[in-house]
């Protein structure tokens, strides 16, 4: 396929092949495209990129198709079909970048053009490209089983041959986006970079785990040798890391010989030993001269022709029966042979990977010990450390390495006292634990007794029905008794009725025997209740009395962890204190060293510019009022100490950083400001090295004090603002209001000029006719619509520009804010009033155009000089926006307006200059050779003035635009700043 692509110089027919496959049906199908589709892009001709946009939307469409498919290659395709489109969309954005991404420095800064704002969009989109490249990685490894040997298998092998295509991506994203942010980190201040520093550090320590999972399989070794990423990432803000940076290099090792060529060497010579054993056997039994005239019977005597016939006929029988053999012998040699050779390769690669896998485990032990030495080490230097306080504290000019190291001991203290505030919380969460248990005790305590009530109730509910009962039966048993009496006294009485009463009587004894058994069955249920409920009770008073045992304990273990958490908490309250006094002990030595490197003679030669000291000292005082107020809250609260200490630090960096500034800006500064500025100085080192002091002492603590420190940085401010160069006779103060005046005055310039057009045009239209009237109604035409697209980006600069001074000025005024941010405010200045005088230039250009006194080159230059200062005003109000913003993507999609527009004046402009030269035509039809030879000789002379010309009008440009360089660095102040 690169073959072909390379030979056709595009790639048509690979898409009319692939537009029959059915990618849609089968994921494993479509995974195998995107690898062959992803080598096309990297190795294949140039035009396959070309070629291939157009299927950009069908490729969306199918990544969203197998993104609802969770499980096999339905997630590895979409993710894949992802960075493919990802892949087509940077280097159509990027020309210059070949599909390999093999790209010299030079050529690296060709493709930025030299431009900051183009290598910060041009970082963003490596950091969006390089971000799809791990998300394939990352769900390829996710994917596979990696507790067992999957890289030796046939799917783990599908599913790991592309990740060779994406580490020779990934390793030449790596290199340009360290060598991108090094040198964006030469032009741009840092703060405004951090979320590049985020963004890279993550991707960095993913890329470096991917590459260590990588190299460790063994389909990969004899593949591709992958390289190992540092185990720091770079120092963006020393700008001496950039010479420690090596770029990693991938070796694709030359492609060794088959082994499956040995099977087929060894068929062969088993077949020639096998033919020829056959041979020997054979000769040995018939004759040599048999075997080689098998048709001479002359010398077989004693033997009959038929005979001979017969015996040769059998023999040839057996020998075809032998070479059936000996080819079914063959067959199955040589199956069993390549089953055993398959064999014994699965289990090499088994064992290479156990052994691997061993060995891998050795280094992790190996790795460990180490680990294990050097914690030792660390604790016994750190116990040597307190014993020689006096000795640390004559190193304090340590070196670079040395303060990495104190800051990596820092980062395990904070580790440390984390670990500590862990296991606080989890020892809260036993005693939470323990008292919702004791709480489920009397519960469930609360719970029995109410049981045992309502069975008392019930009984007692029943023993009272049944006596209800049993006074019923009594009643009528008196009553029964009462009727035998009266019935006694009839039969006294009546004599006739003795037979009906004696009948009744026997009917009323089995009656009562009736009652007096049911009586019985209601004793003997009340009896079981009474047994029933003298079991509960006993249960009850186990119940109760294993749940107070058990109440017994859980108070025991509560008391034991709240003895266990008052000693922790003593003890967290400790290495507080102690964590406190060490990040105290490193600020000091952190702002004495900045005031020893101020008495360095090599510091001397160091300058700086007064915006620079300004911004420090503004951060500064900033962080010191945050540390007042944490210092203040540490006192109020002793736990509050995780506040401070990231607060300390930055106190000190920050203020080291003011002490070098201004020392570096007096060296440049008059000989009186610079002495107040460096005295100054050494006062704020001063008065900072005695607060941090005081924080190391537990007894001067509450009373240490940084408000010396404030009202020296503000001192130094004051000083810093009396040095800042003056760009503009403009005050801060009236810099919002000359913002919004000169943003109306663009706005009033703008409908100004498309009322000029529209009277221009109303103007043409009465007084021009035929080829005339149609060109200057097309160039009219074409600027009122730049106009508009103006009008419509100054309005959308207006949106960006409030939402920035909202979101930015906090509780401060908007002239305050454009005080505070007085470069980017004059640079918003600047373009607007670009943009308003390159409207008025090119409606003058156009009406002398109309009227025939103008050229059509001067309309041009016009309409590219507002596009030019359009990008301008686009730039300086995109500097402080947010990339989220949705007034930011109006604006963008306003600029794309006026480029477009700016192109359909120059296209109008060119395609009417064509029709009139058209119309003006010469006609040499009637002239003679000698005035067309004299008419071809002026025409030379004419040639060579106006090359002449044009030379000598480059020349002028050229010292035009140096001229307009060094005025605009006058009026921004640069010079001051270098």
């Amino acid at each position: 396929c690169i073959l072909g692509t390379h030979h056709e110089k595009g790639a048509q027919t690979f898409w009319s092949v692939v537009n029959r496959l059915p990618l849609s049906g089968n994921a494993v199908l479509c995974w195998k495209f995107c690898h062959v589709f992803h080598k096309l892009l990297r190795d294949g001709h140039s035009n396959v990129l070309k070629d291939s946009v157009r299927y950009k939307n069908e490729l969306s469409d199918m990544s969203r198709m197998w993104g609802h498919l969770s499980e096999g290659y339905g997630q590895l395709c979409s993710i894949y079909l992802k960075l493919l489109r990802t892949k087509m969309e940077f280097h159509t954005k990027n020309p210059r970048f070949p599909g390999n991404l093999q790209m010299s420095d030079r050529q690296l800064d060709e493709a930025g053009e030299n431009d900051v704002n183009n290598f910060f969009q041009l970082t963003v989109e490596m950091f969006d490209y390089l971000e799809c490249e791990l998300n394939l990685f990352q769900t390829v490894f996710s994917s596979l089983d990696m507790s067992r040997s999957v890289s030796v298998t046939a799917a783990g092998q599908c599913r790991l041959a592309p990740l060779i295509q994406v580490i020779l991506d990934c390793s030449h994203l790596y290199d340009y986006t360290v060598k991108l942010l090094f040198k964006l980190h030469s032009c741009l201040p840092a703060d405004t970079l951090q979320g590049h520093r985020d963004r890279f550090l993550e991707q960095f320590r993913k890329l470096k785990d991917l590459f260590y999972r990588s190299s460790n399989l063994q389909y990969f070794k004899r593949l591709i040798q992958i390289p190992q990423l540092p185990e720091n990432p770079p120092n963006f803000l020393r700008a001496s890391a950039l010479s420690e940076h090596i770029s990693p290099v991938v070796v694709i090792p030359a492609e060794a010989s088959s082994p499956d060529s040995e099977p087929i060497t060894d068929l062969v010579e088993m077949d020639t030993a096998s033919q020829s054993l056959f041979d020997n056997k054979f000769d040995d039994i018939f004759g040599s001269s048999f075997s080689c005239d098998p048709f001479n019977f002359n010398s077989q005597n004693g033997m009959s022709k038929d005979d001979k016939d017969r015996l040769i006929e059998q023999l040839y029988r057996e020998i075809a029966a032998l070479k059936e053999e000996l080819e079914n012998f063959k067959a199955e040699s040589a199956r069993g042979a390549v089953q055993l050779r398959g064999h014994a390769s699965e289990l090499e690669a088994e064992l290479a990977e156990q052994q691997h896998l061993k060995q891998q485990a050795q280094d992790e032990s190996e790795f460990l010990r180490t680990e294990l030495e050097e914690l030792k080490k660390q604790r016994e230097d750190t116990e040597k450390a307190q014993r020689s306080l006096t000795e640390i504290e004559r190193r304090a000019q340590a070196n670079e390495q040395r303060y990495s190291k104190l800051k990596e001991k820092y980062s395990e203290l904070v580790q440390n006292h984390a670990d500590l505030l862990r296991k606080n919380a989890e020892v809260t969460k036993q005693i939470t634990v323990a008292r919702q248990a004791q709480g489920d005790v009397e519960r469930e305590k609360k719970e029995l007794e109410d049981s045992f009530q309502r069975v008392s109730e019930q009984a007692q509910r029943k023993s009272q029905e049944q006596a209800e009962v049993l006074e019923m039966l009594k009643q009528e048993l008196a009553a029964s008794r009462q009727e035998l009496h009266m019935v006694q006294g009839t039969l006294e009485s009546s004599t006739q009725a003795g037979a009906e009463q004696n009948t009744r009587i026997a009917s009323l004894e089995q009656e009562r025997d009736r009652l007096s058994r049911a009586a019985e069955q209601h004793r003997d249920k009340v009896a079981a209740l009474q047994a029933e409920l003298q079991q509960l009770q006993e249960t009850f008073s186990r119940e109760q009395e294993s749940s107070r045992m058990e109440l017994e304990v859980l108070q025991t273990q509560l008391r034991d962890k709240e003895s266990t958490e008052r000693v922790l908490q003593q003890r967290l309250a400790k290495e507080e204190l102690s964590l406190l006094q060490g990040t105290a002990r490193e600020a000091e030595r952190m702002v004495q060293d900045a005031l020893t490197r101020m008495e360095d003679p090599a510091h001397i030669s160091c300058t700086s510019s007064a915006d620079c000291l300004l911004f420090r000292t503004l951060a500064a005082s900033e962080c010191a009022g945050r540390l007042r107020d944490t210092h203040s809250k540490y006192l109020s609260d002793g736990t509050a100490v995780g506040s401070l200490l990231p607060c300390l630090a930055l106190f000190a960096h920050l203020v080291s950083d003011t002490l070098l500034q201004g020392s570096a800006t007096s060296h440049a500064a008059p000989v009186e400001p610079a002495d107040r500025l460096l005295e100054l100085c050494k006062q704020c080192g001063s008065a900072a090295v005695s607060y941090l002091s005081a924080l190391q002492d537990p007894g001067t603590v509450a009373s240490a004090d940084c408000s010396l420190v404030t009202a020296c940085l503000g001192q130094i401010s004051a000083i810093g603002e009396e040095l800042r160069p003056r760009g503009l006779d403009v005050r801060q103060e009236e810099l919002g209001d000359l913002v919004d005046k000169e943003m109306a005055a663009t706005a009033a310039a703008i409908e100004t000029a498309s009322a000029r057009i529209e009277e221009m045009l109303s103007k043409a239209r009465a007084g021009d006719t035929g080829v005339k009237l149609e060109v200057n109604e097309r160039i009219l035409g074409s600027c009122t619509d730049l106009m508009q697209a103006i009008h419509v980006l100054v309005l959308a600069s207006k949106d960006l520009q409030r939402e920035i001074v909202e979101s930015g000025r906090g509780a401060a005024s908007p002239k305050e804010f454009y005080a505070k941010n007085s470069r980017w405010t004059e640079g918003l200045i600047s373009a607007s009033k670009a943009v308003g005088w390159g409207a008025t230039v090119m409606v003058d250009a156009a009406d002398l155009v109309v009227q025939g006194k103008g050229t059509f080159e001067e309309l041009m230059v016009c309409s590219r000089e507002i596009a030019a200062s359009t990008a301008q005003l686009v730039a300086a109000s995109k500097v402080k926006a947010d990339k989220d913003s949705a007034n930011l993507c109006k604006l963008q999609q306003a600029s794309r307006g006026v480029n477009q527009a700016t192109a359909s004046v120059v296209a109008s402009t060119k395609a009417g200059k064509s029709q009139v030269e058209e119309k003006d035509s010469m006609d040499f039809s009637s002239m003679t050779l000698t005035q067309i030879k004299r008419q071809e000789m002026d025409s030379q002379v004419r040639v060579l003035e106006l090359e002449n010309q044009l030379q000598k009008e480059r020349q002028k440009l050229g010292e035009l635009r140096k001229k307009h360089y060094e005025l605009a660095g006058v009026a921004e102040g640069w010079e001051e700043d270098g």
